[in-house]
Parts: C-alpha cells; sequence; structure tokens
C-alpha cells in the first residue's frame, strides 16, 4: 500500500501532511488489516510534521510526500528541492527549538537521505506495532549512544 501527494507552498501543508498520514494509516488498518498502533499513529504525525517543516523552511519549491507500507513500518518519504542533506545540530541543553531532526532519528528504526539532480528525498520507517525504535539511523549505521 502506498500513496504520493503533492504539498502546496502555504502554511496548510504541515497539517495538511499530517491529515494525510493519519488518513492512510487509518486505511491501511480498514482496508489491508494492517496493525497499527496508537504509538505509531501519533510517531508517523510527529515525523511528517517535522519532515515537511523542514522542506518548507529549507527547500524553495514543491513538496512530495510518499507514504508505504513496507514491512513492519510505515516509511515516510519527503521529496524538495534543496540537494544539501539536513544535520542536526550539536547538543545543547539550553538551546530551543530546532531539535526536530533529533527527534525524527531518535524515533524512526531507519532515517535515511537520498540526494537526486533536482533535490532529495528523506525517508523515515516508523514501527507499525509500537515497538521502540531500533537505533539505526543513517544508511544502516548505528546510532551513537549519549
Amino acid at each position: 500500500m502506498a500513496v504520493a501527494v503533492p504539498l502546496n507552498d502555504g502554511d496548510s501543508s504541515i497539517a495538511e501532511a499530517r491529515h494525510l498520514a493519519l488518513d492512510f494509516l487509518t486505511r491501511a488498518q480498514a482496508d489491508q488489516d494492517v496493525p497499527v498502533s496508537a504509538r505509531a499513529m501519533d510517531l508517523t504525525q510527529l515525523v511528517v510534521s517535522e519532515l515537511v517543516t523542514n522542506a518548507r523552511k529549507y527547500a524553495p519549491g514543491p513538496m512530495l510526500m510518499e507514504l508505504r507500507i513496507v514491512d513492519s513500518t510505515v516509511a515516510v518519504t519527503v521529496h524538495d528541492s534543496a540537494r544539501a542533506s539536513p544535520v542536526a545540530r550539536p547538543e545543547d541543553p539550553h538551546r530551543i527549538g530546532g531539535h526536530g531532526l533529533e527527534i525524527v532519528k531518535a524515533v524512526a528504526q531507519n532515517f535515511h537521505v537520498h540526494l537526486e539532480p533536482a533535490g532529495k528525498r528523506v525517508t523515515a520507517h516508523i514501527a507499525l506495532a509500537g515497538e521502540p525504535a531500533s537505533g539505526v539511523q543513517g544508511a544502516g549505521s548505528p546510532r551513537s549512544s549519549r
């Protein structure tokens, strides 16, 4: 099961993307009997919000969001026009804001960025059954412990 939708460039794109993700997971449950936990619903909406917010903030031009059921995860992919990879900021307990990418990497089973000729694809896989993240980020590299 998969869906790809272009997102508008206005302020409503983030809320629209969250709504589309919730609808996608609800349909996966109802139509395909895919088990989706409440935790997965919440985390998917959080990841969608963060990835779409980053794309809107740092990449001018059109965006496309893809949602796919892959094994026991939902893969959230946002395509945008910027060819620069997103970078998590260094830890700073006094910083307010700017923690979105850190959060995405913490809750995702897998996170990767694929640069393309006209931009990039950022993908995070969220466990559907609600099990904790596996501690994997990037292209299969282990996450460092803190």
